[in-house]
């Protein structure tokens, strides 16, 4: 009972966090969460500092728990990293995924569709972290895997604000982001490691795009990613 308490617990605040019910910085009450999860403070608590590790949340020693906050300089290093890391992942996905992972690849982009079909904006951002995910486990790479897991968290949660929008072009993005998601998968059963690093680029272009305007006042140029000068050599600002 115990351990399947627990395990309800980090699922749950998992999904809560990443679906925003729980905000980028807010400050977690142990009281409350042992009294929810109907858990005693030693086991919560090594539950936060699982999640810590994993980057959902932050410890501070003063103030307690907080929820990872989504700042000016997370979001930049975001934007700066996530095209590496994500075309990185996709190579050895396809070098390296056994026929297990495929299905599961597989049964989690039918669930993803599912939910876009639904409307479903909380499941169809779960099921996108999912996919990636999966494919992250494909890869098999004790440093870059820890890294995606920690862009996915972001790259859900901003996902979760921008993707409730009615906006016709958003509803386009998505239909292109599912049909890429097949691609991935054509893409690694078939060990085409190019291929899948070169979708990888262009899957994050779809997004990081969509990302900019949402965030960007109409008018107004905020570039989030590499920038080039006009010397054309790439920057940043």
């Amino acid at each position: 009972m115990g351990k399947s308490r627990k395990s309800h617990c980090i699922e749950d605040l998992k999904r809560r966090i990443l679906t925003e019910s729980l905000a980028p910085g807010a400050y977690l009450d142990e009281t409350i969460l042992s009294e929810e999860y109907e858990i005693s403070r030693p086991p919560l608590r090594e539950i936060l500092s699982q999640l810590a590790g994993e980057g959902y949340v932050v410890l501070n020693e003063r103030r307690g728990t907080q929820v990872a906050p989504m700042t000016h300089r997370t979001m930049r290093n975001f934007f700066m990293a996530a095209p590496m890391i994500y075309a990185a992942i996709s190579r050895l996905a396809a070098l390296h995924a056994t026929r297990a992972q495929i299905m599961q690849l597989k049964d989690t982009q039918l669930l993803f569709r599912a939910a876009i079909r639904d409307g479903d904006t909380a499941e169809r951002a779960i099921k996108n972290e999912r996919f990636h995910a999966i494919i992250g486990d494909m890869a098999a790479n004790e440093y870059l895997t820890p890294s995606l897991r920690r862009l996915l968290i972001d790259h859900t949660r901003i996902g979760m604000t921008f993707y409730e929008s009615n906006n016709p072009r958003t509803a386009e993005q998505r239909r292109v982001a599912a049909d890429q998601h097949d691609q991935f998968i054509e893409l690694i059963e078939a060990g085409d490691a190019d291929g899948a690093a070169g979708l990888a680029i262009e899957h994050w272009e779809l997004s990081r795009s969509e990302m900019e305007s949402f965030v960007t006042p109409p008018g107004m140029d905020i570039p989030l990613g590499p920038v080039r000068d006009e010397t054309g050599k790439k920057g940043t600002q």
